[in-house]
């Protein structure tokens, strides 16, 4: 896994590209119902959310969860359209499916509606 650019996140959700390696990504998306978190170590915002993300990923099983450091995979988060964090994207079998892509703060009820509007 570490050479594929995959590596566990705090809460069992492995981060896409800690090794500056975007191929995984191609891959992962390739699942059935996905959504990835873009995030970064320095980002206030970002470590808002995460003492909630867990119970979302218990909540949510039916989804694949993963995070993008933006910091690791710049090029990645310019192809997708990311400009601010900490946003979701959300694929089903290789396509978009929806976003939540801003910079503003984000509560645990405005990611849980984000979820639910996927199904």
């Amino acid at each position: 896994w570490r050479r594929r650019g995959i590596y566990p996140y705090q809460h069992s959700v492995p981060e896409i590209g800690a090794s500056r390696c975007p191929s995984p990504y191609q891959e992962i998306i390739k699942n059935e119902n996905v959504i990835i978190l873009f995030t970064a170590n320095w980002c206030p915002d970002c470590m808002v959310i995460k003492p909630f993300m867990p119970k979302i990923e218990e909540k949510y099983s039916n989804y694949q969860f993963y995070t993008v450091n933006r910091d690791h995979l710049m090029d990645l988060c310019i192809e997708l359209d990311i400009f601010g964090i900490p946003s979701f994207v959300a694929f089903k079998n290789g396509k978009e499916v929806g976003r939540y892509v801003n910079k503003e703060r984000k509560t645990r009820e405005q990611i849980e509606g984000f979820i639910e509007s996927l199904a």
